[in-house]
């Protein structure tokens, strides 16, 4: 089991301008000091690069890598993947951000632990957010999560949100993520778990998440349905019975966690 040290930082970045200096920001600020942030910027068009490379400049813990193609999240968060060098690898997209005592609680809970894979509960936030994370104040929109989940639990939905995952690369190796158009993250927890490991969860919210703007695809419930769909069959060999059980769990709480 690791003992602290380095963490891996990933995050993917796709025509982020407007965001991805609060996500970076909320990284700097991290009471846990020992990290590299590993970033790739998935083929942007606006000025999420030179954003990216203006912090390079300040910071050499900051390491962005430039893709002139978009290949999505998956492609993105494994190039960064591939280049780490830290005992632990987290994950933050480029709209998300971590309160500041994130890394520092989550790496204490995972010794205490034994975990190889940790999570935690969240904060959702407004699409317009505009505040540091560091300035946050606690409101109720409060993403709960289980204390921990074995494999079986988790095909009945995805359970832990990717802004708030953390593994130990230093027992489980390096782990990318399915190149798969949606859900990657819930494959790669899922790919974990069925090694028979047990993933376990902080009911303390520490990261921020960004709800999705009115007509993105991402805010979209019911286009995740065929991608779960896909998962359960392809990915995970499921029966067609519990397959269409996992489907209907899952879906359940997608929506009762965007009414929060």
């Amino acid at each position: 089991m690791a003992d602290g040290g380095l963490v891996s930082i990933i995050m993917p970045v796709h025509n982020s301008a407007g965001t991805v200096g609060q996500a970076v920001r909320s990284v700097l600020a991290q009471g846990h000091q020992d990290w590299e942030l590993l970033i790739t910027d998935d083929g942007s068009a606006d000025s999420s690069w030179e954003r990216l490379s203006a912090f390079a400049a300040q910071d050499d813990r900051i390491k962005p890598q430039r893709s002139e193609s978009a290949g999505g999240p998956a492609v993105a968060r494994n190039k960064a993947i591939a280049r780490a060098s830290g005992s632990w690898v987290a994950f933050l997209d480029s709209d998300d951000l971590w309160l500041p005592e994130k890394l520092e609680r989550q790496l204490q809970f995972a010794r205490d632990t034994s975990a190889v894979l940790s999570y935690s509960a969240y904060y959702k936030v407004a699409a317009d957010f505009a505040d540091e994370a560091k300035d946050f104040q606690p409101n109720e929109r409060i993403i709960h999560t289980r204390d921990h989940l074995t494999y079986r639990r988790m095909l009945d939905a995805n359970f832990i949100g990717c802004l708030t995952a953390m593994y130990d690369r230093d027992a489980l190796g390096t782990r990318l993520m399915p190149e798969l158009r949606k859900r990657q993250d819930y494959a790669l927890w899922l790919s974990i778990l069925r090694d028979g490991h047990v993933a376990h969860g902080i009911q303390e919210p520490l990261a921020l998440y960004r709800e999705a703007g009115a007509g993105s695809v991402s805010g979209d419930k019911l286009s995740l349905v065929t991608y779960n769909w896909q998962l359960y069959r392809e990915v995970e060999g499921l029966s067609l019975p519990r397959s269409a059980l996992a489907l209907t769990t899952s879906t359940v709480r997608s929506f009762r966690n965007r009414r929060v």
